[in-house]
């Protein structure tokens, strides 16, 4: 059976994306930083100001100013989370990724778990413990979707979003079609139809009152829905499924 990475054994960059989010950046870079700076031999943070129009973009180029671990990429225009996500892979320098969104709903405290767990499993699957702390029909949403997706491909994952650690070369390994909500989910089904395991990991996120969730805005409704349809395509009907992945290793 694996075990645990120990503090100070492996590397690990966390992706940031952000949109408008200059009450929170600072915050949310703060408590990365401290999630992950006395666990890991090394670490990177890339933040990336996906084309915001508020002063998310100066205040990220501060933070960087002050931390060597801290890059920044500036989108003139949103790449939406899928699209910014597939950035930060390539230009990810270290073992293990994850990705954390820009507005500060995940604290140092909801990722030590996750981090604790690294090395358990080819991917490390954070899912909300406390439901409570969510709308009744945030949560409804949420179970449908993981329904569907389960339902789908014949799976059994409590929860296809959050902050998913990998393995940075599996994760890379595999071709993730969409920029939309749906990037994670298509990610996870192809992994593991290629054999990667995973652990769960049960978290308590701390939503930011008066958000919006921007994943029910119908564009990205209709990318969820067409990134569905052709993985189902791939993966159930056609059964392209990714070729072995270079350093899967069974536990």
């Amino acid at each position: 059976m694996r075990r645990a990475v120990t503090a100070k054994t492996a590397t690990i960059t966390v992706i940031v994306p952000a949109l408008d989010e200059e009450l929170h950046i600072e915050a949310a870079a703060a408590e990365v930083t401290e999630a992950v700076s006395a666990r890991f031999l090394d670490w990177e943070i890339l933040l990336f100001n996906d084309g915001s129009r508020d002063r998310t973009g100066p205040l990220m180029d501060q933070i960087a100013a002050r931390d060597p671990h801290v890059r920044v990429v500036h989108n003139e225009r949103s790449r939406n989370l899928g699209g910014v996500y597939k950035q930060g892979l390539q230009m990810a320098r270290f073992e293990y990724v994850l990705m954390v969104p820009g507005d500060n709903e995940n604290p140092a405290t909801a990722l030590h778990a996750p981090l604790a767990a690294v090395g358990l499993a080819d991917i490390v699957l954070p899912f909300p413990e406390d439901n409570a702390v969510r709308s009744a029909f945030r949560n409804t949403l949420s179970g449908a979707y993981t329904k569907t997706v389960n339902l789908l491909f014949g799976l059994e994952l409590p929860y296809y979003n959050g902050t998913v650690i990998h393995r940075t070369n599996l994760v890379r390994s595999v071709d993730i079609g969409t920029d939309s909500f749906a990037y994670q989910a298509e990610a996870l089904v192809k992994l593991l139809s290629a054999g990667c395991s995973f652990v769960p990991v049960g978290i308590t996120v701390v939503p930011r009152a008066g958000r919006k969730s921007k994943a029910l805005r119908l564009k990205n409704l209709l990318g969820v829905a067409a990134t569905f349809a052709r993985v189902f395509l791939e993966v159930r009907v056609l059964r392209r499924l990714p070729d072995p992945i270079p350093g899967l290793e069974r536990p």
